[in-house]
């Protein structure tokens, strides 16, 4: 029998909280009840948003039409600089540009950095890839300076979690192997899925409990339906010779935390640029619960000073 892992108090206090609540599953709601739950969680849990002097909707074309966007910038204007381009977690199927709201205000402000949150299609309407399709698409709009942006790029930052942090490792691919205007200056994949967490030890250890379930992995997977050989769909078969600079952020407590290990793994084979962080005694959407795991405000501030040290660097 193994040992019971770590759980921090606060973390702990917060699955008791959730666990004594005993609503329905996820697999057990409507699409529109799911994607409801998903940003009533983050507005109950996660920090207020932080004021910031410019918070814009944009769009950008994309392959089906336009894609909606938001700027954020804690400078009215700033000089040329690299762009954060943001992708939200939430299985390809939840989340939108509200669920990851306040996060991305913690980012550009951290950071000093203008971000890009993109509001890509959802499965099960709009399965895969539509969601990637439209995330490069963003992308490679940012890289080109836009006139609408108002800002000039000089590389993109592609950063998201979960589902997002797929998101932005596959865009550092499909940009790595076809450049955009401006380089892939760093990727920030945090808790991503990269490839499939089927028959993972993580997965059994953590299947049920620790915020993000087994049974909701197999509800994002049926949703999704990101085709198993392909690159865009799982990274970890994708060509990790041309990968940029790179924080891959984990939980120890995450059903899909041997994902991201081995997918770092696979960078720091390939001779790449890597920085690991693994979180300890914290879940999934570590990064959505600061207000009610108030230490995982420090887990971000990690990734972020990471963030920091690899641009200084590159």
């Amino acid at each position: 029998m193994t040992d019971a892992p770590f759980v921090r108090p606060d973390m702990q206090a917060f699955l008791d909280g959730l666990a004594a609540m005993a609503g329905p599953t996820l697999a057990e709601l409507t699409l529109g009840e799911a994607r409801a739950s998903y940003i009533a969680l983050h507005g109950m849990a996660d920090r207020p948003a932080r004021e910031l002097a410019v918070i814009r909707d944009l769009t950008c074309p994309g392959p089906a039409g336009g894609i909606p966007l938001r700027l954020y910038d804690a400078r009215e204007t700033r000089e040329a600089g690299p762009v954060i381009t943001f992708y939200h977690g939430g299985g390809f199927v939840i989340g939108d540009l509200d669920t990851h709201h306040n996060l991305c205000t913690e980012i550009a402000a951290l950071m000093d950095l203008p971000v890009v949150a993109v509001d890509y299609r959802l499965a099960p309407e709009h399965p895969f890839p539509a969601a990637i399709e439209d995330c490069e698409a963003a992308t490679r709009w940012v890289a080109s300076s836009p006139s609408e942006l108002e800002r000039k790029a000089t590389g993109v930052v592609p950063i998201g979690d979960s589902a997002g942090g797929n998101a932005a490792i596959v865009v550092s691919q499909l940009l790595g192997a076809k450049p955009a205007d401006v380089p892939v200056a760093l990727q920030v994949p945090i808790f991503p899925l990269a490839s499939d967490a089927n028959g993972s030890a993580s997965l059994e250890q953590f299947d049920d409990g620790f915020l993000l379930t087994k049974a909701s992995i197999e509800f994002f997977d049926a949703a999704y339906k990101a085709e198993r050989s392909d690159p865009r769909g799982f990274p970890i078969l994708g060509d990790h010779s041309i990968a940029p600079p790179t924080i891959v952020a984990t939980a120890s407590l995450d059903p899909i935390r041997d994902s991201g290990r081995e997918y770092a793994k696979a960078l720091i084979e390939a001779g790449r640029s890597v920085v690991y962080l693994e979180m300890q005694g914290v879940t999934h959407s570590f990064t959505n619960i600061r207000a009610a795991v108030p230490s995982t405000q420090g887990d971000l501030e990690r990734i972020i000073a990471a963030m920091k040290m690899m641009l200084e660097t590159a």
